[in-house]
């Protein structure tokens, strides 16, 4: 294998497409109702509709960074026994993790100057981050280098278009992204904000759709107009524990364009504490975010 591949756990992917394609997962911590824990490496590997019932119910949960301690940890074997090393991380516009491990890459040169340590920022999260994942092993599968599958990749991350709805503001309003007043109007009046990862990677609000019906619609619009030859993609669909929706959206999606693979999963929970119970989103490359 031309590099050692790895990805965080808020990349999303099920733990079979983690095995086939030979992706190590580096967790995230987390604190939940006050006990520290680690972000599951896969989400098949927690409860999700124990979860987002939890947390609609009050649970407190608090996430962070992983440090650069925990990567110089986890890169350093890998170079110490000849290999490169390539890192796909969920966006730095949402968190300092594409940091840390740039400064734990940094140290390593240094100690392995002959070997390679490339991190790239997919300026995505959840399965906008696992798609990424995946091309890097499709990169690696073809005989790339760390190096070249690198320069592909930020050429795939500028075309990485990340679509979703929330059920509940109030998630929303917790981290910023809506006025507590408008968290609070939206409830009322049914308002079901769409939002998307922009060319930056922060998740801003790109429109509001009042019911569910038609944000499930409109998801379903804005693939069919910018998905480009899905029938050569794979495209995704994760969930905040509304798998019944999930699947009415992916019927949708393969009625306007079967793609090559439809990945579809629970949420992870670290991204997912943000987005709240009801989240539904798409994933898939356009051209453009």
């Amino acid at each position: 294998m031309s590099f050692f591949l790895f990805a965080d756990s808020g990349c999303n992917l099920p733990a079979r497409h983690l095995e086939e394609h030979r992706i190590s997962v580096i967790p995230f911590p987390m604190v939940i109702d006050g006990r520290e824990t680690e972000s599951p490496k896969y989400p098949d590997g927690f409860d999700g509709g124990s979860y987002y019932t939890r947390l609609k119910a009050g649970m407190e949960v608090k996430t962070s960074l992983i440090n650069s301690e925990t990567f110089y940890g986890a890169f350093r074997p890998v170079l110490a026994a000849g290999q490169d090393v390539l890192y796909v991380g969920i966006s730095s516009g949402i968190t300092g993790t594409i940091q840390s491990a740039s400064i734990a890459a940094a140290q390593l040169a240094g100690e392995f100057p002959e070997r390679t340590v490339r991190i790239v920022d997919s300026l995505g999260a959840g399965l906008g981050t696992g798609l990424i994942v995946l091309r890097a092993a499709d990169y690696r599968a073809q005989g790339l280098s760390a190096e070249q599958a690198a320069v592909k990749l930020d050429y795939d991350v500028e075309n990485l278009c990340e679509y979703f709805t929330v059920d509940d503001l109030m998630f929303l309003k917790n981290t910023g992204r809506v006025s507590g007043a408008a968290a609070a109007i939206g409830t009322m009046l049914q308002l079901k904000p769409m939002l998307r990862g922009d060319e930056e990677g922060h998740i801003v609000v790109c429109g509001k759709i009042r019911g569910r019906k038609k944000a499930i619609d409109e998801l379903t619009a804005i693939y069919q107009k910018k998905a480009v030859n899905p029938e050569r993609q794979r495209i995704a669909i994760s969930h905040g524990n509304c798998l019944e929706e999930a699947l009415a959206l992916a019927d949708r999606l393969r009625a306007v364009a079967q793609p090559k693979e439809l990945i579809l999963s629970m949420h992870e929970p670290l991204t997912g504490a943000h987005v709240g119970p009801g989240m539904l989103a798409v994933f898939f490359f356009g051209t453009g975010r």
